[in-house]
C-alpha cells in the first residue's frame, strides 16, 4: 500500500507541471455574505468548474485525493463558527486510480459556512480556500485567499481583487530586460562540484555518524546474522539482507517527496519557510531540546506503538516483511537518526532548490544508513573485525548533542537577523560557540560526565578529539578577540561582519556603499553612469555570507565592487513590513494572487517575475537602462567571479 501511494504522490505531482500557465482556471470561485442579523451571517462560497472537471469534495479520505478545504484568520473573540461547512450533493463514483468511491463536485459546487459575529465592530473576515481538481489527465492544486466584508448588510464579491493600483505597482516591478538570450543560456558556473553531490555527501556522512550511535550500530551484526541464518540459502540470505538495505534507502527518499509538493505550488516557499521567524524560533527549541536527549538526560522516542506495529508487520513473509523491518529499523532508532535528519532538513531547506537537495541529502543518509548491511551480507566473515558497542558509542552521542546546540544557536541568529532585533550580534553569536567548543573539550578530556556516561579510562581517540575541540576553541576565540574577519572557515555560519556590536558605520559588507531598493540604486546608477551590480541575497543565507566574507573580499574583487558598480542588494527574506501605502495585491499569470505586505515580499517577486528563479545568491550584471550584460551567477569561487566580473564590464 505504501509502495502504491508513493507512486499516486508521484504520478501527481509530474501531472501539476502539464497544466499550463495561462490557460483558464478549471474552476472560478465568488462568493457571497448573507447578513441574518447583527451578530449571524453566512459566507457563501461558490465554484464554477470546467466541463471535463471535478472538484473534490470536503470529505477527506486516507488514500484519496486532498479534499476541498476551507481556513479562516479571524479573532476567535470576535468571531466563531456556527457548525459544520455545508455543501451541495457531490456526485459519487468509483475513481480507477484511487480505487475508491469518492465523491465530487461538476459543473458548480457551493459551500456555505454559519458565522457568529461576537464583537460588533469587526468588519472583515479573511482566509484561503485549498483544493484540489482533476480532469482525465491532470491533476491541479490551488490555494485561493478570500476576504468578506462584514461592514455592509449584503455584499457580494468575488475573491481578492486587483485594483489598478495594485497593477501599477506589479508593472513597476517588471523591467524592460535587454540581451535577454542571457537568461537562456543558464548560470555561469565552471565549478566541478555539483551541489547535489555535495547534499549527497553531506548526507552520506549524517549517515556514517548515525552508525556509530548506541541505537543503530548493535542491529548491524543482529540484522545481518539474521537474515545469513533464515535465508533457505546462502544466496537467498544476501538478497534478502541486500533488499533490506534497499529498502532503508527508499524509506528515507520517501520522507523528502512532500516538499516537491511545496516547491510545486510555490517556488518561493521553501526560502519562505527557512527564514520565517517562528519557524526558525521552533527550530531552536527542537535542536535544544535534541541535544539534552544525547546529553543523556532523557530518551528521544517515536510513538511505541509505532514500533510494535512495523514490528509484527515485519513477520509477514516475502519482500513485505523485509520492507516492515526496514521501517522498524528507521523508527526505532529516531531518537539517534532524528536530530541528524533534522539538521539536514533545516540544511537542505535553507538552499536553492531545497526539495531536490533534500531529496539527494535524504537518498546519501540512506544510502550510508544501508550500507554496512549489505557489506556485510556479502562478507560475512568482516563482522569479526566490528568493534565492541561500549562507552564510546555514548561518547559519540555527547559530541552529537554539543554540535546540535551549536547548530540551534544558527536558526535563533536567523530569525534575530530577519527581524532585526539586535540580539545575537556576531561577538555574541562567537561567543556562545566558543564557550560551546570550551565544554566539549572539557568533556573529551574527562573533566565532567554527563548523566549517561560510564567511568573509565580515555582513549587515544578520545584524547586526540579532545586536542581537535581544543584547536577549534582556539580558532574560535581568536575570531572572537581579533578585529579582523579570522573565521572564513566558518564563513556563512556566524552572523555577517557588518552585524557587529562595533560595527555601525555601514551595514553593507565589506564596509561598501549598497543600495537596498532598487529604485533608488538605479537612480544612483544613471547619475553616475555605471552599470549595476544586482546582488539577491538574503539575511539567513549562508552561501550569500560565504561570497562575501571569501570571495568578495579579495582585493581585486573588491576593487572592482567599490569603484566600477552600484551595488544594490535586495534581501528576498527581510520581514520589515512595507507601509500601508506601498502593500499591494500581485496577481501572477495562472491567476494566482499573492498579497506583498513586506519587503522580502515584494523583492522575491521583483526576482521571480524578472529572472524565472528563487534562488540566492544570484548576482546580475546590467545597464541602468535594462542591457544585461552576461549571463546572471551563483554561488561560486573567486577566480569564477573575478572573470565574471571583467568579462561583464567588459561589455
Amino acid at each position: 500500500m505504501l509502495l502504491k501511494n508513493f507512486y499516486l504522490l508521484l504520478l501527481t505531482f509530474l501531472s501539476c507541471g502539464v497544466f499550463a500557465q495561462g490557460e483558464d482556471e478549471p474552476v472560478v470561485w465568488t462568493t457571497t455574505l448573507e447578513r441574518l442579523s447583527k451578530t449571524d451571517a453566512v459566507l457563501h462560497f461558490k465554484a464554477n468548474i470546467q466541463k471535463k472537471w471535478h472538484l473534490y469534495s470536503l470529505e477527506e479520505f486516507e488514500d484519496g485525493p486532498l479534499p476541498t478545504e476551507f481556513t479562516y484568520t479571524y479573532d476567535s473573540l470576535q468571531i466563531a463558527l456556527n457548525g459544520e461547512m455545508l455543501s451541495s450533493v457531490p456526485k459519487k463514483e468509483f475513481d480507477q486510480i484511487f480505487e475508491i468511491d469518492l465523491p465530487f463536485f461538476e459543473d458548480e459546487a457551493t459551500f456555505s459556512q454559519a458565522i457568529v459575529l461576537l464583537d460588533p465592530a469587526v468588519e472583515e473576515i479573511r482566509g484561503e480556500i485549498n483544493y484540489q481538481a482533476c480532469d482525465d489527465k491532470v491533476c491541479i492544486f490551488r490555494t485561493e485567499p478570500f476576504a468578506f466584508s462584514l461592514t455592509d448588510k449584503t455584499v457580494a464579491r468575488s475573491l481578492i481583487k486587483v485594483s489598478e493600483q495594485d497593477k501599477a505597482r506589479s508593472a513597476a516591478l517588471s523591467l524592460s530586460l535587454k540581451n535577454k538570450h542571457f537568461l537562456s543560456n543558464g548560470l555561469v558556473d565552471e565549478q566541478n562540484t555539483s551541489p547535489l553531490l555535495n547534499l549527497f555527501l553531506l548526507g552520506f556522512l549524517g549517515g556514517l555518524i548515525a552508525l556509530l550511535t548506541p541505537c543503530v550500530f548493535p542491529m548491524i551484526p543482529l540484522t545481518v546474522s539474521f537474515f545469513l541464518k533464515q535465508g533457505s540459502s546462502l544466496r537467498k540470505g544476501i538478497f534478502n539482507a541486500l533488499l533490506y538495505g534497499g529498502f532503508i534507502v527508499l524509506i528515507y527518499v520517501l520522507l523528502s517527496i512532500p516538499f516537491h509538493f511545496l516547491d510545486s505550488l510555490n517556488p518561493e516557499i521553501l526560502n519562505s519557510i527557512s527564514t520565517n521567524v517562528p519557524l526558525n524560533l521552533v527550530f531552536f527549541a527542537v535542536f535544544v531540546f535534541f541535544a539534552f536527549s544525547f546529553f543523556g538526560f532523557y530518551e528521544l522516542t517515536l510513538p511505541s506503538s509505532w514500533g510494535n506495529s512495523t514490528d509484527q508487520s515485519s513477520n509477514l513473509k516475502g519482500i513485505t516483511g523485509i520492507f516492515f523491518m526496514a521501517l522498524t529499523l528507521a523508527i526505532v532508532s529516531f531518537s539517534c537518526t532524528g536530530p541528524i535528519l533534522g539538521s539536514l532538513l533545516a540544511g537542505s531547506l535553507t538552499a536553492d532548490g531545497g526539495a531536490l537537495q533534500l531529496t539527494a541529502g535524504m537518498t546519501g543518509f540512506g544510502v550510508a544508513l544501508a550500507l554496512p548491511f549489505a557489506l556485510f551480507a556479502l562478507f560475512p566473515n568482516a563482522l569479526n573485525a566490528l568493534p565492541k558497542s561500549g562507552g564510546w558509542m555514548t561518547t559519540v552521542k555527547v559530541v552529537l548533542g554539543f554540535l546540535e546546540l551549536a547548530l540551534a544557536l544558527k536558526f535563533l541568529s536567523n530569525a534575530d537577523l530577519v527581524s532585526h532585533w539586535g540580539l545575537l550580534k556576531r561577538e555574541v553569536f562567537v561567543g556562545i560557540w566558543t564557550f560551546l567548543a570550551l565544554g566539549l573539550t572539557l568533556y573529551l578530556f574527562g573533566l565532567f560526565r554527563f548523566p549517561h556516561d560510564i567511568k573509565g579510562k580515555l582513549s587515544k581517540v578520545r584524547m586526540g578529539l579532545g586536542a581537535l575541540s581544543l584547536l577549534l576553541t582556539a580558532y574560535l576565540f581568536n575570531g572572537l578577540v581579533s578585529k579582523e574577519n579570522t573565521l572564513t572557515l566558518l564563513s556563512g555560519f556566524p552572523p555577517p561582519a557588518f552585524y557587529s556590536i562595533y560595527t555601525t558605520t555601514s551595514d553593507c559588507p565589506l564596509g561598501l556603499d549598497c543600495y537596498k531598493d532598487f529604485e533608488r540604486g538605479l537612480a544612483v546608477a544613471r547619475l553616475q553612469n555605471k552599470p549595476i551590480l544586482l546582488d539577491f541575497t538574503g539575511w539567513a543565507c549562508v552561501n550569500c555570507r560565504k561570497m562575501e566574507e571569501n570571495v568578495w573580499s579579495k582585493p581585486a574583487i573588491f576593487s572592482l565592487l567599490n569603484e566600477e558598480v552600484v551595488l544594490i542588494s535586495l534581501y528576498i527574506d527581510d520581514r520589515t513590513a512595507l507601509l500601508d501605502n506601498d502593500q499591494f495585491n500581485f496577481q501572477y499569470s495562472d491567476g494566482r494572487i499573492r498579497s506583498i505586505s513586506t519587503v522580502g515580499e515584494k523583492w522575491a517577486t521583483f526576482q521571480s517575475l524578472n529572472f524565472s528563479t528563487a534562488s540566492q545568491p544570484y548576482y546580475v550584471l546590467m545597464q541602468p537602462d535594462g542591457t544585461l550584460l552576461n549571463t546572471p551567477i551563483q554561488y561560486t569561487d573567486a577566480a569564477t567571479y573575478l572573470s565574471w566580473l571583467k568579462a561583464g564590464l567588459a561589455q
